[in-house]
């Protein structure tokens, strides 16, 4: 009887985990799925198989997220992941160069999986965020030995994070998932203390502070001409053009990001309904992947987008209130990590789909149509919830 109830009980977030996150997790990826479903209408023109296609392989996704989210909040201890970082940063590099194989969308960043019926692609670069903050935490948290050096405890961290970014952004054409990369790892650095590392971290952050001023003023009139000098391609030139002036190519670059405003206008607060925006309908490429915000706000207005917001901010307060509370640097890593990569999706996608920056095709986590996205985050979810029921339950401080 008590073999069966363990087995009964076996698979179920760890003791002590935080409500809160798990609920909010939940509901965005039952959001995600229905929005995904709606915004994949306009692109299946009357398709069925498309569309049911489309829904099948998010909710498959969604599914196996939430096992791989409480596996790992089971699993997921520091001792295990000092002990295990060195196959997965490898499996992560085997991956992230495996990926250059195929071409999809002008960008060699995803691995085609055969199945019958149905094209399945993983995007190693949504994975190797998470690595990214194992990394992190692993080779700069908790570091007791204050007579290392600089170079002793940057080695690693260096050399696995930019040859991430270097493959991300160089070899498959993925400036955006770099940048994000780039960014989480950035803000995990600043975490721990220790000697060797403090002039460092005061460095980074001013190169953090010019470096937000300097994209600031590029995006102003006065850094249109240093945009067209740069050595960027000229889509990627285009991007900074549409985002500072959309309607001077309102046919060419700027016609998407023009379609997302419309929609952001037409929903207002309570949206035209569930499943009845126009814009899907109307050549609108990205409606269930980096715009699907926008169909979002049209569909549910504001309060749709409330609700995503709600949720986003709760998760990344909880897991912060957490970190503050804690000694473990590496605990602090891991919770700021997570809820890094939270808050640099979100600020990427709303700030690209509004205009206010150029696009990344950064996806709005949980929302937007991908399985890599969603498998990714959820599983991170499930190491930064690890964290929390051990503090919690006194076996980190």
């Amino acid at each position: 009887m008590n073999l069966t109830q363990k087995k009964k009980t076996s698979f179920r977030m760890p003791y002590r985990y935080d409500l809160i996150i798990h609920l909010c997790t939940l509901i965005l990826a039952v959001f995600g799925l229905f929005m995904v479903a709606s915004a994949t209408m306009g692109l299946a023109s009357g398709n069925v198989m498309t569309l049911m296609k489309t829904i099948i392989k998010q909710l498959a996704f969604t599914v196996l997220g939430y096992l791989g989210m409480v596996t790992m909040a089971r699993w997921f201890t520091f001792d295990r992941m000092k002990k295990n970082i060195t196959p997965i940063v490898s499996l992560t590099l085997v991956l992230l160069l495996l990926a250059l194989c195929w071409e999809v969308g002008g960008a060699r960043a995803w691995i085609k999986i055969p199945f019958p019926g149905q094209e399945i692609t993983l995007q190693p670069s949504e994975f190797s965020k998470v690595v990214i903050i194992m990394v992190m935490a692993t080779y700069l948290g908790d570091i007791r030995n204050l007579k290392l050096t600089t170079r002793d405890l940057m080695r690693n961290p260096l050399l696995i994070v930019g040859g991430f970014c270097f493959i991300v952004a160089i070899l498959q054409s993925d400036f955006g998932s770099a940048i994000v990369m780039a960014g989480i790892a950035c803000i995990c650095f600043l975490i721990p203390y220790h000697p060797a590392l403090t002039k460092l971290q005061k460095t980074l952050v001013m190169l953090l502070i010019v470096g937000v001023a300097l994209v600031v003023w590029i995006l102003s009139p006065m850094g249109e001409h240093l945009i067209e000098a740069l050595p960027f391609k000229n889509y990627q030139i285009n991007r900074f053009t549409s985002a500072m002036n959309p309607f001077a190519d309102k046919y060419g670059t700027g016609f998407q990001l023009i379609n997302g405003l419309v929609s952001f206008a037409s929903g207002g607060w309570q949206g035209v309904g569930y499943g009845k925006s126009i814009q899907k309908y109307t050549n609108f490429p990205a409606a269930n992947t980096d715009f699907i915000l926008a169909i979002v706000v049209e569909e549910l207005g504001i309060f749709g987008f409330l609700l995503i917001l709600i949720c986003y901010a709760l998760i990344i307060a909880r897991m912060f209130a957490y970190a503050v509370r804690m000694k473990s640097q590496r605990g602090r890593i891991v919770l700021i990590g997570v809820s890094m990569y939270f808050f640099i999706h979100f600020l990427f996608n709303v700030g690209g789909v509004t205009g206010l920056i150029p696009l990344t095709g950064v996806p709005l986590l949980m929302i937007s149509a991908g399985g890599s996205s969603t498998l990714s985050v959820m599983v991170a979810v499930g190491m930064g919830q690890a964290v929390i029921s051990q503090y919690r339950q006194g076996k980190i401080e």
